[in-house]
């Protein structure tokens, strides 16, 4: 018989083997198999790295710790479990059948109220979090109102010691190290007496922590949790809201706006022709698009039916309004949270949220209510800004005891903008009428 090994460095062997019986031939060749067999699992198995580590937390079936860990159970899961399942009640009960118990550091924040006390006006980010309860390891150390109950010691040199000190955020282990501190805090904070414990008692059994576990936040200001063991989404009850509530028909999807405009500068431009009250919430999806929530829902229609006659326009004014800094350019586009919904769900993926909303969407369809204003429309109310400003104009030149002969380019600045402010209260009413 003609066989092929390996050796140990795994070089080729071929040999020619003499056999006294068919019977010896089928042992033989059943030997070399396995052996290939062997040798081939051994190379999957030494390629797989970080696997072996998931399936023992998963045959262990440890206390899994993390910090707005939703997102990253659902990484772990599509990336050595297997496909995302398709609906949200099937994803949590498929992580609770693999990894019993998880506890979320963010949840478990809003357990105490001591901790929400010192966090009201803080972030509850990570890293905020450890310099607020872990003040031994931040350079921060004398702004903690509250001692940390929990000693941890870190066994370092003094480079390594530097490090925990200033504070490495997103760093290779330090985000794991930074919420291990942070959760044994917490645990002190509602109740858990780690000196207590026995060799053999587990954390996730402990009658006050067991309230807490398999609890996760789907989102940072959802205001919800969502239970791993049946899969159900609920109220969380220890969630005090810090931001508005979304109210999606209030909500207006803004993007491909020039570059280096931030969400702080288009609240202002917003904020001096609607009020300074007209805008709850901006929430910026990347550089290129935001999400703007104005307070009142006929603000949105005002917004883009003032959005449309600007764009229509080429004066001098509508250079000046407060909101051609958002539309310079020609490409800024607007759209309602429905459309905000289709962009997200489409196939199509680019890396600027711009340039995926432009490919999902078309001209024709994507502006709120652009397709609504007639050409007639657009003309009354374009008649509508100019008379307004023409009208505040000669106002204007008349406070002032200019001549009659006075040159339009006398007029100030402020004169054009408190003219522009005065015709956006006008339009919304004109608008309304129609």
């Amino acid at each position: 018989m003609y066989v092929c090994t390996f050796g140990e460095d795994e070089t080729s062997e071929r040999r020619v083997v003499y056999t006294d019986n068919n019977e010896d031939s089928i042992l033989l060749m059943k030997d070399v198999q396995e052996d290939l067999f062997r040798r081939r699992k051994a190379k999957v198995e030494s390629a797989i790295g970080i696997r072996h580590v998931i399936d023992l937390i998963a045959s262990e079936r440890k206390l899994i710790v993390g910090h707005s860990c939703f997102l990253d159970i659902a990484q772990v899961y599509s990336k050595f479990i297997g496909p995302l399942p398709s609906s949200i009640k099937e994803f949590a009960l498929a992580i609770n059948r693999i990894f019993p118990h998880v506890v979320d550091t963010r949840h478990l924040m809003s357990a105490s109220d001591a901790v929400q006390h010192l966090m009201r006006q803080k972030s509850k980010a990570l890293s905020s979090a450890f310099s607020l309860l872990c003040p031994a390891f931040h350079s921060t150390a004398g702004e903690a109102s509250i001692p940390a109950p929990v000693r941890i010691e870190v066994e370092a040199d003094e480079t390594t010691l530097s490090c925990f000190a200033s504070g490495a955020k997103h760093e290779a282990g330090y985000d794991a190290f930074m919420t291990g501190c942070v959760f044994a805090q917490l645990c002190a904070h509602i109740g858990v007496k780690f000196e207590d414990f026995t060799p053999k008692e587990n954390l996730e059994m402990n009658k006050k922590m067991k309230k807490y576990i398999n609890l996760l936040p789907p989102s940072f200001n959802s205001g919800t949790v969502l239970d791993l063991r049946t899969g159900m989404e609920r109220a969380d009850a220890c969630y005090k809201l810090r931001y508005p509530a979304a109210v999606h028909d209030n909500i207006v999807l803004i993007w491909g706006f020039q570059s280096g405009l931030s969400a702080k500068d288009m609240k202002g431009c917003i904020c001096k022709v609607f009020g300074p009250a007209s805008v709850t919430t901006v929430f910026s999806i990347d550089s290129t698009a935001v999400l703007i929530q104005f307070s009142k829902q006929e603000s949105v229609n005002d917004f883009m039916d003032l959005k449309a006659t600007l764009e229509k326009q080429d004066s001098a004014i509508s250079l000046l309004h407060p909101l051609s800094t958002i539309l310079e350019g020609g490409q800024t586009r607007a759209a309602n949270y429905d459309t905000y919904r289709d962009i997200c769900s489409s196939s199509v993926t680019k890396y600027f949220f711009a340039d995926q909303a432009n490919a999902v969407c078309s001209a024709s369809d994507t502006e709120l209510r652009g397709e609504n204003v007639d050409a007639g429309d657009a003309l009354g109310t374009n008649s509508v800004l100019d008379e307004t400003a023409h009208t505040l104009v000669k106002h204007a030149e008349g406070t002032k005891h200019c001549s009659k002969k006075q040159d339009a380019t006398d007029i100030s600045c402020q004169d054009i903008l408190d003219a522009l402010q005065d015709g956006k209260t006008l339009f919304g009413k004109q608008t309304r009428r129609t």
